[in-house]
């Protein structure tokens, strides 16, 4: 297997790797939303302290921070594919050359 081919084996891999990490992080980043909404455990003490709309606040940037990531993991993901595909159609037209070159 040339070196080209394990590459675009290995980026191939890679990319499907980071397409499914949304997947993997749908469910949890669906129950964090919801329980941004839900601060009963702060108690009283979280509202005299007015410390639930900040953790409410920094839970939504998480939350939207996580989507932010997916998007750019589905773009690298993208990128990564396009290039391995690129490695095999180079690996494939250097070989072609090199068997014209000994016919």
């Amino acid at each position: 297997m040339s070196d080209l081919k394990k590459e675009a084996v290995s980026l191939h891999t890679a990319a499907s790797g980071l397409r499914a990490l949304g997947h993997h992080t749908a469910k949890p980043l669906h129950e964090f939303k919801a329980a941004a909404h839900d601060l009963s455990a702060l108690g009283a003490l979280g509202s005299l302290l007015g410390a639930k709309g900040q953790v409410q606040e920094g839970m939504t940037t998480l939350a939207k921070l996580t989507a932010q990531l997916d998007e750019e993991w589905q773009a690298e993901a993208k990128l990564m594919g396009e290039v391995s595909d690129a490695f095999d159609l180079l690996d494939v037209l250097l070989a072609a050359s090199a068997r014209a070159k000994k016919g």
